[in-house]
C-alpha cells in the first residue's frame, strides 16, 4: 500500500508574517493546503490571495480559543460564553472547555462557516485550532456538531482513524483509543471522510533543540510513514521580530517554513517514496460506505459510553 501526506499549514490568517509564509509555500507546491482563521486579524489579506488562486486547496480552521497574550481575537459572534474577562475568545482549552456554552460554541462555528463562504472561499475541508472542539482537557467534546456541519457540506474533517504507536503526544492521551472507536464510527455514518492517520510534533522548542535537530526528526517521520494517508499540521511564517517577542513558539515556526523549503527534506519525501496528496483525496476516496458504517455506529454506541458533550 502506498504511503500519502497531507502538509497542511494551520493558522493561515493569523498574522500578515504566516500569511506570507503559508503564500510562499502554496506558491511552490511545497505544501498541500491550508486551514484559515476566520476571526484572527489577518483574515481579510489571506481570504483575498486565495480568491485570486481558486486552484489551491483551502480548509477552514474552526477557531474557539486565542491563546498568545501579544496576538489576540475575538468571535465573530460576540457571545459572552466565548469570551474571557478581557473580552477575547478563551486562551487556554480548559476554559473554553469550561465556560463556553455549546448553544454559543455552535452559533460560533455556523458563524465561521458561514465567513469562509461570504468572503468567496470554496473551502475543502475542516479542522480545529488547538483541539479545543474534541474534549481533550474536561471531556466536553463538540465533535459531533462539528462532524453533522461537515457532513451536510459533504466536507472531510481532520481526524484520524487510528493512532501510531510511534507518535508519543497522540499515544500519550489517556483513553484516547476508546474515544477514537466512537468518534469514528460517527464520522463514518455521517459520511465524513477522514485521514488513516494524524502526525503530531511539538508547538515549541524543546530544551536543546536545534533547527538541524528539527529536521532530522521529522525526516525520520517520513522514513517511518506508516502505510495509507496521513496528515500532519505545521504552523509556517517568516522572521518577524515584533511577533517573535509576542509569541512563544515564532522561532518553531520559523523553522517549519524554512523546512518546508530545504532540498534536504524535498529529498527525504522522494526517496521515502512518500507521495503528497490532500483532503480533496478524502473526500472522494475515503468515505465509508453508508449501511455498513450505520450499522457499526449502532453496535458502537450499543456497547460504548456516547461521545460526551457535557455542558449543554
Amino acid at each position: 500500500m502506498d504511503k500519502y501526506l497531507i502538509l497542511n499549514c494551520d493558522d493561515f490568517g493569523q498574522s500578515r508574517a504566516a500569511n506570507k509564509a503559508i503564500m510562499h509555500l502554496l506558491e511552490e507546491g511545497k505544501v498541500s493546503s491550508a486551514t484559515i482563521m476566520p476571526p484572527a486579524p489577518a483574515f481579510e489579506e489571506a481570504a483575498e490571495w486565495c480568491r485570486s488562486r481558486p486552484h489551491v486547496n483551502i480548509g477552514l480552521h474552526l477557531t474557539l480559543t486565542s491563546e498568545f497574550s501579544g496576538l489576540r481575537w475575538k468571535s465573530l459572534t460576540g457571545l459572552s460564553s466565548l469570551h474571557d474577562e478581557c473580552g477575547y475568545m478563551h486562551r487556554t482549552v480548559e476554559d473554553f472547555e469550561l465556560f463556553a456554552l455549546s448553544k454559543d460554541v455552535r452559533m460560533e462555528i455556523r458563524a465561521q462557516f458561514q465567513a469562509a463562504k461570504g468572503a468567496g472561499l470554496n473551502v475543502v475541508h475542516a479542522d480545529n485550532h488547538m483541539g479545543s472542539l474534541y474534549g481533550l482537557a474536561t471531556g466536553r467534546s463538540h465533535l459531533p456538531y462539528v462532524l453533522l456541519q461537515c457532513s451536510k457540506r459533504g466536507m472531510p474533517f481532520r481526524l484520524f482513524r487510528r493512532i501510531d504507536p510511534r507518535d508519543k503526544l497522540l499515544a500519550s492521551i489517556p483513553d484516547a483509543d476508546k474515544a477514537l472507536v466512537q468518534v469514528v464510527a460517527l464520522a463514518d455514518a455521517l459520511r465524513v471522510g477522514i485521514p488513516d492517520y494524524l502526525l503530531s510534533h511539538p508547538y515549541h522548542v524543546e530544551e536543546g533543540e536545534t533547527y538541524d535537530s528539527f529536521k532530522q526528526s521529522l525526516i525520520r517521520k517520513m522514513y517511518e510513514l506508516p502505510e495509507g494517508v496521513c496528515e500532519t499540521y505545521i504552523h509556517p511564517a517568516v522572521e518577524d521580530e515584533a511577533l517573535g517577542k509576542l509569541i512563544p513558539s515564532w522561532k518553531k515556526r520559523v523553522w517549519e517554513y524554512k523546512l518546508m523549503l530545504d532540498p534536504d527534506f524535498d529529498y527525504a519525501l522522494r526517496d521515502a517514496k512518500v507521495k503528497l496528496t490532500n483532503y480533496r483525496y478524502v473526500r472522494d476516496h475515503m468515505k465509508r460506505p453508508r449501511v455498513r458504517s450505520m450499522g457499526r455506529f449502532v453496535k458502537v454506541m450499543l456497547t460504548k459510553r456516547p461521545v460526551s458533550n457535557k455542558g449543554s
